[in-house]
């Protein structure tokens, strides 16, 4: 019967042989993809796309209608964030806009 102690000692020799492995075929990859650049002549900019394909775009926020409205100085507020400093201590229904 295996114990737990065998387990764990060949727990350890796959992890460092993983790590082997690992490291040798990044090397490989590389030189392979250095030879294949050099081969072809390319440059960063060819290999890696940068402009409109090559990054993501962010969605543009959009407007929101304003939710209350301080009839004394017209400011309107959308109901998000924090709250103005107009409705301090008031009741938010009494300044909602109708519609």
């Amino acid at each position: 019967m295996t114990t737990l102690k065998d387990l764990m000692a060949q727990k350890e020799a796959l992890e460092k042989q993983i790590a082997e492995t690992r490291s040798r075929e990044l090397s490989d990859a590389i030189r392979q993809v250095r030879s294949l650049i050099e081969a072809h002549g390319l440059t960063q900019k060819d290999v890696f796309e940068t402009g409109s394909r090559g990054t993501k775009t962010r969605m543009k926020a959009s407007k929101v209608a304003a939710k209350y409205r301080d009839p004394l100085s017209g400011k309107e507020w959308t109901g998000r964030g924090k709250a103005p400093r107009w409705l301090d201590g008031k009741d938010k229904m009494q300044y909602l806009i109708a519609g």
